[in-house]
């Protein structure tokens, strides 16, 4: 009974931890390439800092065989690129205005933001 109760306890730490204090890495791209990893059910960097007006391409490296990692999509660039397992896909993302991009796989389940600076 009390391994069931420290179970229980721990599957809501980890919830409390995954929805309310988890912070997702951010890293900022500047003339370096920058790869994010698509693996374990998230983007390796997830968020993203890019100067405004200015073009960038970013790295995509999928490690992850489950079809969801498959594509990543940014709806409001009207982007879509397909990722192939195990190799690097550049996206070329245009010159932008400041503000907050999204960008996800077909099912929403991986998310990531670009923050246009």
């Amino acid at each position: 009974m009390l391994i069931i109760n420290i179970a229980g306890l721990a599957l809501i730490a980890l919830i409390i931890w995954w929805f309310w204090l988890y912070k997702p890495t951010e890293a900022t791209v500047s003339d370096s390439d920058i790869v994010i990893k698509v693996e374990n059910g998230v983007y390796q960097p997830s968020r993203l800092k890019i100067a405004a007006e200015k073009p960038v391409t970013l790295y995509f490296e999928r490690l992850d065989p489950s079809p969801c990692a498959e594509m990543v999509q940014f709806p409001d660039l009207e982007i879509s690129e397909t990722l192939r397992l195990n190799e690097k896909v550049g996206i070329d993302i245009p010159a932008l205005a400041a503000g907050k991009y999204a960008f996800h796989c077909q099912m929403q389940m991986y998310k990531g933001e670009l923050h246009v600076e």
